[in-house]
């Protein structure tokens, strides 16, 4: 068995366990039924919401936010982090306001946006935006600005151009850090999609469904969302480490 199929496997021990505890305590009446309801019931509502097109419509939204509110952030990010580690004096105008940012909660940021941009569309691209930027500003700022000083004086040595050195050294150089960013940033931008649709103005999505659940008190359909999204964003993580590992393979590995 490849060592692939082996970690596939382990990873499935879990999961199998949590199945098998669940099919238990329900079907033994160890818990309500109310509150958590057979797996096979679950199973039941998906197929269900499944034909009536209940599940892909929402989820196809949610993704659709996801990776729009992921774009947004990630390319501010980007700009906002490099400008930061190229230029010292770009860091200390920005650095204090961003770092006294992230401190704050990023759904304390709600109710502002909510003001600001109502509780729609615009209000959820901004939300998700701003959980995939603060990831990715800091470990673009920190790859860009860790550079060795040698490097950069290697390329001074070939009369490099700055846009030279900025593409052929500091973002090689760079880019494990950046890709570390960016994969955060997926994360956190899939969790602040859940919780925009969640918070704000009902509309199609993953989240809302789980809302529609709760609001009739409809377990199966709570668990049918929140199984949906455990299972995309497990999908997304592996997306995210497949393309990280593809675009770094040029790195040498250290014993």
């Amino acid at each position: 068995m490849s060592a692939s199929r082996r970690s596939v496997l382990r990873g499935l021990v879990v999961p199998l366990v949590l199945l098998g505890v669940w099919f238990f305590v329900t079907h033994a009446k160890l818990v309500n039924p109310l509150l958590l309801v057979r797996p096979d019931r679950v199973v039941t509502s998906a197929i269900k919401h499944y034909e009536e097109g209940a599940i892909v419509g929402p989820l196809l939204a949610s993704l659709q936010r996801d990776l729009l509110g992921l774009f947004i952030g990630s390319f501010a990010g980007l700009v906002i982090g490099a400008a930061m580690g190229i230029s010292r004096l770009t860091d200390r105008l920005l650095g204090p306001t961003f770092h006294a940012a992230k401190q704050v909660a990023l759904f304390a940021w709600i109710p502002l946006l909510s003001v600001w941009c109502g509780t729609g569309e615009l209000a959820k691209v901004v939300f998700i935006s701003l959980a995939a930027f603060y990831p990715v500003v800091l470990n673009t700022h920190e790859g860009v600005s860790s550079v060795g000083r040698e490097f950069i004086e290697v390329g001074r040595v070939f009369r490099f151009s700055r846009w030279q050195v900025l593409r052929k050294i500091i973002l090689p150089a760079a880019l494990p850090s950046i890709f570390a960013g960016l994969h955060l940033a997926l994360i956190y931008a899939w969790l602040g999609t859940l919780g925009a649709e969640y918070l704000l103005a009902a509309a199609p999505g993953i989240g809302n469904l789980m809302v529609e659940g709760r609001e009739s008190f409809q377990m199966d359909k709570v668990l049918l969302g929140v199984i949906l999204a455990g299972v995309v964003g497990a999908t997304l993580n592996t997306l995210a480490t497949r393309v990280e590992q593809y675009a770094l393979r040029w790195r040498v590995r250290g014993i």
